[in-house]
This record gives C-alpha cells, sequence and structure tokens, in this order.
C-alpha cells in the first residue's frame, strides 16, 4: 500500500538536495529526485550525502523522497543500478521511480516501487499489469482525459495510487515513445539525454509540396496547467498530483508547490464533512511570505490538455519561449530608450527585469532592462534602457503590446526566505512530586516528555504567573511545531524560572522528535502476484524499449513470445515511427477529416494524407491514424549515429527474438 484513499499527495520535482528541502518547507509531501546515476536526467544527478540530507529532513514532516532510477538499462549498467538502489535504500528513500522491468528481476532491497510515466501507462490493463508485478504507484500517461483514468482507477485494487502530472512542461510524445533525439543525435531519451527537437521550428509540407505553415513550432505544447481539474482529477482517482520539473530551479519549485498546496489544501478543507473526508499524506499547515502565481515562472503559455478531452488550441507553435504577462503597450521610441504606459498603474519596472515582444513575423524579442525610470506615476508611464541598442530591436514601435517574462522584485522575494512549514502540537504542564513535567502530544499522535526537578515556589502574582508560563512554555519558534493549546494542570499558581521552563520545553521537544523519528514507518514493497500473471500482449516490438537480457527474460516469464530490442540497438534501420503523439498537426490546424465530417463542400475533400516536416536537411513524415487519433512522426536512423555507435554495438550486441520460437509455437 503506498497512500490511503483518503489521502493526497502533493508531488514536487528536486534537481538537488537544497530544492527538495525547499519543496518539502513549501508543502510538498513528497519529493522526487535524481539518485547518483541512471535517473533521465543526464545531468541531474545528486551524491548519496546530499540525499540523506533531504531524506532526513522530509522525514520530520513526514513527507517522503522518492529516487529516480528510470532509465533504459544496457546489461553492463544493471549491477550498478542494482548497488545504487541499496545505497539509497539504505540511508531511508521511500521509493524507487522505475521504468526498466529489468530491474525487478534483480536483487533490490525491500524498497516500494513506482512506475515512472517513461512506462507509458494508457490502458487499464497495462496498469493491471504493472500492478500485479510489484509496483505500488503508477503515473498515467499524460494524455488520458477523465473518463479513461477512472477506468484505469476501476480495475486497480484500493492499495494502489494513481499519480498524474498536473503542472509543467509537455512532451509531445507519449513518454517512452520518442527516438527522434536517439536517430538524429544518438543521444536517447530513454537513457535521459533528449536534444528536445520537438521544440524546433518547421516546414510543414502536403504531399503536393506546398508549404501549409512556415517556420512553426508544430511539435511544441504549451505548458500542463490542471488548477481548475483537481476536484475532477480527484472524483477520477487521482491521489499523487505530480509537478514536472527536475531540471527547474529553487524560484519554480517554491511557487508552484506553494501555488498547489494552497489549491489542496482549499479542497481537503471543503471536503472535511463530505462522505470520505480528505486528508493530506504528511503532516503540519504550510504559511507562504507571498502569494503564489504561476504566471510569474517560466512557461509557453498554459492548457490542461487532454483532461476534458481534445482541445485545438494545446500548442506553443509561434514559439518555445515564454511570453511572460502582458503589462502595457510602447508609447514612445527614443535612440536609446523606449517609454511603455503600463496597464496596471501599481505596476513597478525593475532594473534588471526581462520584457518582450511578438514582431510582424510573431517572433518573440527580448528585452533585458538596464535601468527603468518612471515618467509619470499618475499615467504609469515608464522610461526603458536596454541592455542592448535600441536599433537592435526588430519591429519596435508605437502600440506594440510589451509583456514582461522576468520580475525582479519576485525574484528577489523567492531567493529569500518564503514559507513556514510547522506540526501542530498540545501541551500540557503539570507539576509532580519533585517539580514539573511537560508532555507534548502532536497532530499525529506522538508524544514526548521531560521532568526537571524543581522546588515548588508558590507566585506572589497569581495572573502574571499564569501568563508567563504559557508565554515561555509556548515558544516554539526555533522548531518545526506550534502550539495550538497549552493545558495547566496545576494546583495553584507556581513560580517557575525561565531557565527551567526553557529546558523543559526543549527536553520534551527533543524527546517528540525521538518518537515521530521511532514512529516513522517506511512504506511496504508490493508482492507480485504469483503464478506470473501475463503481459496483455505476446509480441513486443522496439517501442517496449527492451534493452537488456534481465527486461527479456522478465517479459519471457510473463508470456511474451516475441521481444524485439529497444531502438538504441540499433536494430530498427528502416522507416520507423520516431514519435508517437496524441497531439495532430492536422487537427491544430484544421485539417482534420473528422472536423471536417458534415462540412458541406468541404465533405471528403479533406483527407488525412501524410505531411512533411522539414527543419535544414533534417526530413520528418507526419502520418495519421484516425482510428486512435494519433499522429506518427516516422523517420530513419542517421547513418552518421549508426557509424559513431559500431563499436558500442558489436561489444554489446542486444539480438532478441525477432519471429516466434518454434519451441515456443509447440508449447
Amino acid at each position: 500500500m503506498s497512500l490511503l484513499p483518503h489521502q493526497l499527495e502533493l508531488l514536487s520535482p528536486a534537481r538537488n538536495a537544497d530544492i527538495g528541502i525547499e519543496a518539502v518547507n513549501h508543502g510538498a509531501d513528497a519529493v522526487y529526485i535524481g539518485g547518483p546515476g541512471f535517473g533521465a536526467r543526464a545531468t541531474a544527478g545528486n551524491e548519496i550525502r546530499d540525499l540523506e540530507r533531504l531524506i532526513q529532513h522530509a522525514h520530520r514532516f513526514g513527507s517522503r523522497i522518492f529516487i529516480t532510477l528510470n532509465t533504459i538499462l544496457r546489461d553492463d549498467e544493471l549491477e550498478g543500478a542494482r548497488k545504487m538502489a541499496w545505497d539509497v535504500y539504505n540511508i531511508g528513500a521511500d521509493a524507487l521511480i522505475i521504468q526498466d522491468m529489468g530491474l525487478l528481476e534483480l536483487d533490490l532491497p525491500p524498497i516500494q516501487l513506482h512506475a515512472s510515466t517513461q512506462c507509458d501507462i494508457r490502458t487499464p490493463e497495462k496498469a493491471r499489469f504493472l500492478q500485479d508485478v510489484g509496483l505500488s504507484q503508477l503515473v498515467l500517461a499524460r494524455e488520458l482525459d477523465l473518463k479513461q483514468i477512472r477506468a484505469v482507477r476501476e480495475v486497480l485494487d484500493p492499495g494502489t495510487t494513481i499519480e498524474y502530472f498536473i503542472h509543467g512542461a509537455l512532451c509531445v510524445a507519449y513518454s517512452g515513445q520518442c527516438y527522434i533525439s536517439h536517430a538524429h543525435t544518438g543521444r536517447s531519451a530513454n537513457r535521459g539525454d533528449c536534444n528536445q527537437a520537438c521544440r524546433l521550428p518547421y516546414e510543414v509540407m502536403d504531399q503536393h509540396g506546398r508549404i501549409i505553415a512556415h517556420q512553426k513550432h508544430v511539435l511544441s505544447m504549451k505548458d500542463n496547467n490542471q488548477s481548475d481539474n483537481l476536484r475532477a482529477l480527484i472524483d477520477a482517482g487521482v491521489r499523487s498530483f505530480k509537478i514536472e520539473g527536475r531540471y527547474k530551479d529553487m524560484a519554480y519549485v517554491k511557487n508552484i508547490t506553494a501555488h498547489y498546496r494552497k489549491l489542496l489544501d482549499e479542497i481537503i478543507e471543503e471536503r472535511e464533512f463530505s462522505e470520505l473526508p480528505l486528508a493530506r499524506s504528511s503532516s503540519g499547515t504550510t504559511t507562504f511570505t507571498f502569494h503564489p502565481d504561476p504566471d510569474q515562472n517560466f512557461n509557453r503559455e498554459f492548457t490542461d490538455y487532454f483532461v476534458n478531452g481534445r482541445q485545438q488550441d494545446i500548442g506553443a507553435f509561434d514559439t518555445p519561449k515564454t511570453p511572460g504577462r502582458t503589462i502595457g503597450w510602447v508609447t514612445q521610441v527614443g535612440d536609446k530608450w523606449f517609454e511603455l504606459e503600463v496597464h496596471d498603474k501599481d505596476t513597478v519596472l525593475n532594473n534588471g527585469d526581462g520584457l518582450c515582444y511578438y514582431d510582424l513575423q510573431k517572433e518573440l524579442i527580448g528585452v533585458h532592462i538596464n535601468r527603468a525610470e518612471c515618467v509619470n506615476a499618475k499615467k504609469g508611464i515608464w522610461r526603458v534602457f536596454p541592455k542592448d541598442p535600441i536599433a537592435g530591436f526588430k519591429d519596435l514601435r508605437k502600440g506594440l503590446e510589451i509583456n514582461r517574462n522576468r520580475d525582479m522584485n519576485w525574484v528577489r522575494m523567492l531567493e529569500k526566505k518564503s514559507s513556514d512549514r510547522r506540526i501542530g502540537l498540545w501541551a500540557e504542564f503539570a507539576e509532580t512530586a519533585e517539580g514539573f513535567a511537560l508532555t507534548l502530544t502532536d497532530e499525529d499522535g506522538f508524544a514526548g516528555s521531560s521532568s526537571i526537578a524543581q522546588e515548588h515556589q508558590a507566585a506572589t502574582d497569581a495572573g502574571k504567573a499564569e501568563a508567563t508560563l504559557r508565554e515561555q512554555l509556548g515558544r516554539f519558534g526555533a522548531t518545526i511545531f506550534a502550539v495550538h493549546d497549552i493545558a495547566l494542570n496545576i494546583s495553584q499558581p507556581w513560580f517557575v524560572p525561565a531557565s527551567a521552563l526553557n529546558q523543559l520545553r526543549r527536553d520534551a521537544v527533543a524527546a517528540l522528535g525521538l518518537a515521530r523519528a521511532g514512529g516513522f514507518v517506511r512504506l511496504p514493497r508490493a508482492k507480485p502476484v504469483e503464478p506470473p500473471v501475463p503481459f496483455p500482449e505476446d509480441t513486443l516490438t522496439y517501442l517496449a524499449n527492451v534493452y537488456n537480457h534481465k527486461a527479456h527474460d522478465f517479459y519471457m516469464k510473463h508470456g511474451v513470445k516475441v521481444i524485439d530490442a529497444a531502438y538504441e540497438s540499433k536494430e530498427e534501420l528502416g522507416e520507423v515511427s520516431l514519435m508517437i503523439t496524441k497531439h495532430c498537426v492536422r487537427y491544430s490546424m484544421s485539417l482534420c477529416p473528422k472536423q471536417a465530417k458534415g462540412v458541406i463542400g468541404v465533405k471528403g475533400t479533406i483527407k488525412a494524407e501524410p505531411l512533411q516536416l522539414i527543419n535544414g536537411k533534417e526530413k520528418l513524415t507526419l502520418r495519421f491514424d484516425c482510428k486512435p487519433c494519433e499522429m506518427h512522426v516516422v523517420g530513419k536512423m542517421k547513418p552518421s549515429v549508426l557509424n559513431q555507435h559500431a563499436r558500442e554495438m558489436k561489444a554489446m550486441p542486444m539480438h532478441f527474438y525477432r519471429k516466434r520460437p518454434a519451441a515456443a509455437v509447440k508449447a
């Protein structure tokens, strides 16, 4: 079991331990972070000692730390991955997030296992299979809608947790189903080294050679934002709400974690007296010194993607950069400056702010402010001196709308302490035969007590004595606790020196901390169903990402008869699907046959014929599978990539069954 059915988990990303600690401080119930290797982010590894520091901090609040071990592995990497799994288990990590099923054939520690987004979980059958082989938490494909999420929930056991991405950058491909980077550069997305070809500009050409889109980022999605859909996702069965962003900076993690912490807390509060009250899965209450605002961080504008069905406006086709928020328009352009009038007269521009605007070709142009001067506060007129010469700013003109995508005031604010997370407790102060005792009981039911030998000395001022007792005992500011109430169980007001009360409080807090640590329960490892359940299919192509013999053995054990090696094995030399995606370029450009159905004069004239994407010398073909409403980006591996890896392939060949073995057929 992972989460209880009524518990909600806010799952935040961390590039390093310091960011992870701030994620916890800003309300994360769990944090996912890369270990020393194999973490699907080539440059986001972390040393064991740093992870241990993060784990110790998180566990004080009952928050969990999940380690990403979600690349596909070569045979020669399995032992290193196994050792890393034991290393992070031994320092207290709560779960491993995995993609490679070969890991299940190794001597892993009894640590809980979660299915990575790279597992590409789109169907109830696949979700059920992964649960039955021992995975406790499953992150579903971002492309699923509410109905599909419910269908998955219905086939899972109550103890299996559904995880879902609620914010951040969107991969246009089904996760784990993109090979463009490897085909063109040798860098594998499934091994944490994607070159993000989806963010490039392309010419879109039809079969007759006509250009139907010029230099558009047609594979670039807007950023995910499910702020308005949290209640519906909860009702559909989601319990772990995941924020994307293991490459993101501290300010992003603080702000977005705080944003969703507030939203989830509101839902928990409003459902307090419902049939199934909800609760957060870790301890404490979080307060902030700022108002969280997702628009303040880098984003390509927002979409809720497919949660509520297919939407036309999901792409960031004009630019993969962040356009920011509209703040005003240009009123004058000088030789070294330009003036703008802001919409909100309270807006303050700062030296170092980033502004931007779209030129006449809809390219985003950035403006770094070297100096900003308020010319007329009443009218909201500002004079901006850019870092670069005015003459270099294309199409900068009067009346042009200006956005701000970097607010230095906001940046500086989040560089400081910006949150406070406290665990509530109740204190009881009592007299004993030898002196006094203090018992602290926290919101989770843990208790810690201390006592001190102290002469009972009657107070000369009863009212003042009680107030002093409450004040001294209530000083929890340097701890992770906040007192709800202090009960005084005494026969009469006593004078107790401040030094004695402070010692009593410190010792009780220490005892409570030990009780919490001693009562922390590690997440259990789920046991696989025996005998081994069959995989939903008996044939696996390169799309299954089987890259080592242990993964091959795993699928054979689960009834698969034909297994192709992963694309990274270089066995697929011809044209194949290098990306499979729910996004459809035809649909986004209103060229979908389903859209045209029933339109007089158009019906039957629009067909889902292939299109070509061209970026320099790179050419890709778009093919459309209308029945499941999917698009395939088709291409083949470059000779340079094959030549580059010829020696590697010779050293580590990956030849699995490419046809059904005779013995298996007879059996």
